[in-house]
C-alpha cells in the first residue's frame, strides 16, 4: 500500500526510499516483528481461554513432553497476522508474485487452522484426515502455481550449471504445486520441539531473501549465471516479513513455550518457502537450504516403509528429532544442533549461486 502511495507521489522526497527493495525489506522485517510482539500476549491469552486443555500431547511420544500439557496451540495465527499485514503495508501489490505467495500463506494457514481446531475440539492428535488436507493444499497450491507460472518459464533450472535446464512444459504446474505442498508438510513434521521449526524457517527465509534479490536484478543474475526473473525481487520483502514474524513468535515459543505454532503456522510457512522457491526458479536449491526439513520427512517415510516390510524400526522414533531425544539428548540440545545444521545448509545453498 505504501509503495503504491509513494509511486502516486512520484517517489519524491522521503518517499523515494520506498522505491528501494532493500529499504522495504528492512522496514517489513521490523513491522512484522513489532506487530508480532504487540499482538502475541493477546493472542496467547485468547487461545488459552478458548482451548482450555491446549494442544493434545501424544501418549506414545517422548515422556518428557507430558509437562507441556495445557500449552495452547494455533500460535501460527500471530505469524499469519504479522506477515500479511506487513506484506500489505510494504509490498508492491501490483506484482502477481505477491498475491500468489499471499494465497499460499493464507490458504495453507486456513487448512492448518481447521486441522488444529479439529484436534483441540476433539481432544485428539489426529485432526482432519490426510486425504482431505492434501486435497485442500493442492487446490490452493494449484491456484498459486497458475499465478506464478504466468510470469515465468516452465523450465527447471539445475544448480551448479549456468546453462542446464530441464523443460517440464505443462508438468511444471504439478511440480510447482508439489514443491509447495511438500515443504508445507515438511515444516509441519519438523515442528515437534520448542523452536525447532521456527529458526530453520527464519534461516531459510533469510537465504532466499538474498536469492530473490539477486534473481530480480538483471545485472547480478547475468554475472552469477542464474535465471533472471523480473519482479522476483519483491520476494525478498516477503522473506523479510517471514523473518520478522518468526522472530516475534520465537520470543513466545522459547522454552518453556507459552504457545505452540500448530499446523496453522507450520503449513503456512512451509508452503510460503515452496512458493518463493518456485517464483525465483530455485526449487532444487530449496532442497539444500531446507535440507533439515527434507531429512525429517525422509526419516518418517523410511521408518514407515521399513516397519511395514520387516516389522522393525530403523529409528527409535520418527521424525528423527524424536530419535535423538530417545537417545538421551535434551530437547534444547536437539534444537540448537539442528539450528547449526540449518545454518550450514543455508551457506551451502548460497554457494550454489557462484559454483557454476
Amino acid at each position: 500500500m505504501l509503495y503504491l502511495i509513494a509511486e502516486w507521489m512520484g517517489f519524491e522526497g522521503i518517499a523515494n526510499l520506498i522505491r528501494y527493495q532493500t529499504f522495504r525489506a528492512g522496514a517489513t522485517l521490523m513491522t512484522a516483528l513489532v506487530i508480532g510482539l504487540i499482538i502475541g500476549p493477546q493472542v496467547i491469552s485468547m487461545l488459552r481461554v478458548r482451548q482450555g486443555k491446549g494442544q493434545p500431547i501424544r501418549a506414545d511420544g517422548p515422556q518428557t513432553h507430558q509437562i507441556k500439557v495445557g500449552t495452547p496451540t494455533m500460535g501460527g495465527l500471530m505469524i499469519l497476522i504479522a506477515v500479511l499485514l506487513a506484506m500489505l503495508l510494504w509490498m508492491d501489490l501490483t506484482n502477481p508474485f505477491v498475491w500468489a505467495c499471499m494465497a499460499v500463506t493464507a490458504g495453507f494457514g486456513i487448512v492448518g487452522f481447521l486441522d488444529d481446531y479439529d484436534k483441540v475440539t476433539k481432544n485428539s492428535h489426529k485432526g482432519v484426515s490426510g486425504r482431505v488436507r492434501l486435497l485442500m493444499e493442492f487446490a490452493v497450491a494449484g491456484v498459486a502455481s497458475w499465478l506464478i507460472v504466468s510470469q515465468i518459464s516452465t523450465d527447471l533450472y539445475v544448480p551448479f550449471f549456468s546453462d542446464r535446464v530441464i523443460p517440464l512444459g505443462p508438468f511444471y504446474y504439478l511440480f510447482a504445486a508439489t514443491v509447495m505442498v511438500g515443504f508445507g508438510n515438511a515444516v509441519n513434521l519438523t515442528d515437534g520441539l520448542d523452536g525447532l521449526a521456527t529458526m530453520p524457517v527464519i534461516i531459510a527465509a533469510g537465504t532466499f531473501a538474498i536469492i530473490a534479490y539477486l534473481v530480480g536484478r538483471a545485472d547480478y543474475s547475468a554475472y552469477l549465471g542464474i535465471p533472471h526473473v523480473p519482479g522476483a525481487g519483491e520476494m525478498a520483502i516477503f522473506c523479510a516479513a517471514i523473518m520478522g514474524a518468526g522472530l516475534a513468535f520465537l520470543w513466545f515459543n522459547a522454552p518453556p513455550a507459552a504457545v505452540f505454532m500448530g499446523d496453522t503456522g507450520s503449513l503456512a510457512l512451509g508452503g510460503a518457502l515452496g512458493a518463493i522457491a518456485v517464483a525465483t526458479h530455485h526449487e532444487i536449491v530449496l532442497l539444500i537450504v531446507g535440507g533439515l526439513f527434507v531429512v525429517e520427512v525422509a526419516s518418517v517415510i523410511i521408518q514407515v516403509f521399513w516397519f511395514k516390510r520387516t516389522g522393525k524400526r530403523i529409528f527409535r522414533m520418527a521424525p528423527i528429532h524424536h530419535h535423538f531425544e530417545q537417545l538421551g539428548w535434551k530437547e534444547s540440545t536437539v534444537v540448537i544442533r539442528f539450528w547449526i545444521i540449518s545454518i550450514v545448509l543455508a551457506l551451502m545453498g548460497l554457494a550454489t549461486l557462484k559454483l557454476r
